[in-house]
């Protein structure tokens, strides 16, 4: 095979539609917008208008709630304390607290504090300081030998 005899598939480039070049193209003139009204227009959009009546979205209930006060919480697996101990970034011997865990590079920022879940294994004993933990987290961790100490989210500053 030669340079020049590279061809693309098939059907794989497909020419585009080329209007208003003229009545011999079959889409001059108008460029296949028929004549007058809202669609023939440039920078006119429909989008949910459905010719007066009822739009759908506004035939439809509302449906859902976002907590304005909400805890956003930064999340680690116990698999991930664990690759970092291995890995002899974190200190086992050590307590491992929030601020750790972000020096460390554990997780980027604390937002409302850390939360630890119980993906993975953990075989190091360590003893923890966060804001939260599962139920089946503070079980893994106990059982390697650890502890988990859980601290109250820490409130946003009053404005």
């Amino acid at each position: 095979m030669k340079l020049n005899e590279l061809r693309d598939n098939p059907g794989a480039a497909k020419k585009s539609k080329r209007v208003a070049r003229g009545p011999g193209s079959g889409k001059g003139k108008t460029a296949g917008r028929g004549i007058k009204g809202q669609k023939s227009r440039s920078g006119v959009t429909i989008g949910g208008y459905e010719g007066g009546q009822m739009p759908l979205f506004r035939r439809l209930p509302k449906r859902g709630f976002n907590k304005p006060n909400q805890k956003k919480f930064a999340v680690v697996n116990l698999g991930q304390l664990q690759a970092f101990v291995d890995a002899g970034k974190l200190d086992a011997k050590a307590d491992v607290t929030e601020d750790a865990l972000v020096a460390a590079g554990v997780v980027r920022r604390k937002l409302d504090g850390v939360r630890l879940l119980a993906k993975g294994e953990i075989k190091a004993k360590l003893k923890l300081a966060l804001t939260g933990a599962s139920r089946a987290a503070v079980e893994a961790v106990e059982k390697a030998g650890g502890s988990v100490t859980l601290s109250a989210p820490v409130a946003a500053a009053a404005e």
